[in-house]
């Protein structure tokens, strides 16, 4: 123990720390299991950033979501059947969360759900639950003059884990209709328009929220690094501050099972302790509107006993008519450190930012948190990922497999090569009977052969597919090629990780550095 003290004494010294030696977990300095660590795609040097954001659902609140996403799953279908029509059986229709990823795109018109590369080619592709033969996908997507962009309004993006039970829901609506249509008169796209109506009412009337904070601990993962993580932050001398879209009493709610102090004798009494861990805490900021900061939205405090807003002025709270309030924003009182609304602009001010480039805000949704902070702001960007974790473990566990399908891969491509020679040769090249009957025997030869290396090597690609998940396969690829989602998080997230409480394993004073890109013609030479 004392010469790994040591070690971290010098490290902290050549470093310059003015904060604690360790980080703030046991593991701090120490080698990170691949699944915790952080990735970089830009240079990022925390000692340039004086101020971290956290939006709260999905980042700081992870969400179970065999609960969770069932929870809002169900409450969908009896919006559907009770405000909007649809036929009773679906009260007894049953959820898989494990079936539907990040990444999808759906189809609204033709009720197709598909998976593309970072070059927006349709790799995979269904039609509710009925996998489209690849002379299907051609025809639909691949056989037209101008290329389909994939976006708005003719397609919806399943961009973050609360859109994993809509897009199951309408796969099953897709099927019930191709099989009953009488059921079912809508076309695919008014289905999708009156999922999407659902989901909207259950949040608009706290059908979710209610459920999770009867019982925070049944929907949410409790995780021990949120405080010495923010505590570390702080004392490192970084701002903190939250922004998230949900409302002050749901946040209060959520923060306080996350940050609150348990008892043996809980009996869930709500206090506001854990507004010590920020500086700011914006509630109900209607992101991604809030990064724009021409979006002149006001700002409101928030009284955290009563949840009534008080109006203020590019932050300083205002006085009341006939009364002497005054509300100064550095209070020691902290729950005055409670807004709801604003924008960016705001923000700013309230945490006398001088640059963009000095805040790092934390995420889980590549639209609604990273896109706009980043292509807006310019932003530095962390975008969490929970399914990395597991995808990076199975694919240290492959790489044996990595390397045969490669192979593969390799021998498809010189059995190609060797029979476009002979077909050119007896094309072309002037020879006798017996060479040319001998080169024929040897086609036919390399064309049985080009069969089997190719079976195998389609045999091998699926089962590598399934090792990831059983339909759409590897979140960050389809095929040799990143997925669009992959493409996204490479453009617009500066670090990916799998959980906010990564952070808590490095140094406040990170230096991240990106591995080296490299071109095809680079690896080729260099992986030899």
């Amino acid at each position: 123990m004392d010469g790994e003290k040591v070690e971290l004494e010098r490290a902290s010294s050549s470093e310059g720390d003015k904060h604690p030696l360790v980080w703030s977990s046991p593991q701090g300095g120490q080698k990170i299991d691949i699944g915790k660590q952080i990735f970089c795609n830009r240079s990022l040097n925390m000692r340039n950033i004086v101020a971290v954001g956290f939006d709260m659902d999905y980042t700081l609140a992870q969400y179970k979501p065999e609960t969770f996403e069932s929870l809002a799953y169900e409450g969908t279908v009896q919006k559907l059947v009770n405000d909007l029509g649809y036929p009773t059986e679906l009260l007894s229709w049953t959820f898989d969360w494990t079936y539907m990823v990040r990444g999808l795109v759906l189809d609204k018109k033709r009720g197709n759900i598909l998976k593309m590369d970072r070059h927006k080619y349709v790799k995979v592709a269904y039609h509710g639950f009925r996998e489209l033969s690849k002379e299907e996908k051609t025809a639909t997507y691949g056989s037209t003059l101008i290329r389909d962009a994939f976006d708005e309004p003719e397609y919806a993006l399943i961009d973050t884990l609360f859109s994993l039970a809509e897009a199951y829901l309408f796969a099953q609506l897709v099927d019930l209709k191709d099989s009953s249509p009488e059921k079912i008169t809508a076309d695919y796209s008014h289905i999708y328009k009156d999922v999407r109506a659902a989901v909207d009412l259950c949040h608009r009337d706290g059908t979710l929220k209610k459920m999770v904070a009867k019982d925070p601990g049944r929907y949410i993962n409790e995780d021990p690094a949120i405080i010495p993580m923010l505590k570390m932050l702080r004392d490192s001398g970084r701002h903190t501050f939250l922004v998230t879209n949900s409302l002050w009493d749901y946040t209060n709610v959520v923060m306080n099972f996350l940050c609150g102090e348990k008892t043996e004798d809980d009996c869930g009494t709500l206090n506001f302790d854990w507004l010590q861990y920020f500086d700011v805490v914006i509630t109900g900021s209607a992101k991604p509107g809030f990064f724009n900061d021409v979006n002149r939205a006001n700002l409101f405090q928030v009284d955290t006993e009563t949840g009534m807003l008080l109006n203020t002025d590019n932050g300083t709270p205002m006085p009341q008519v006939d009364t002497s309030l005054r509300l100064p924003l550095n209070n020691q009182d902290n729950r005055l450190q409670v807004f709801q609304g604003g924008n960016v602009g705001h923000l700013h001010k309230l945490l006398s930012i001088e640059s963009s480039s000095q805040v790092l805000y934390v995420g889980d949704h590549i639209y609604g948190d990273i896109l706009r902070s980043k292509k807006v702001l310019g932003w530095r960007t962390m975008l969490v990922v929970p399914e990395l974790e597991k995808e990076v473990e199975i694919l240290c566990t492959l790489r044996d497999a990595r390397k045969q399908l490669q192979q593969l891969r390799r021998d498809r491509d010189e059995i190609e090569d060797q029979i476009h020679h002979i077909k050119w040769s007896l094309r072309f090249d002037e020879m006798d009977n017996g060479n040319r009957d001998g080169l024929d025997m040897k086609l036919d030869k390399l064309k049985a052969q080009q069969e089997d290396v190719r079976l195998s090597h389609q045999q091998a690609q699926r089962e590598w597919h399934q090792m990831f998940h059983k339909v759409w396969g590897q979140l960050m690829k389809t095929g040799y090629q990143n997925s669009r989602f992959a493409h996204q998080v490479e453009r617009f997230a500066c670090l990916y990780t799998s959980q906010v409480t990564n952070l808590s394993l490095y140094s406040p004073d990170k230096y991240y550095r990106p591995s080296e890109d490299f071109m095809p013609h680079e690896f080729d030479i260099l992986s030899i």
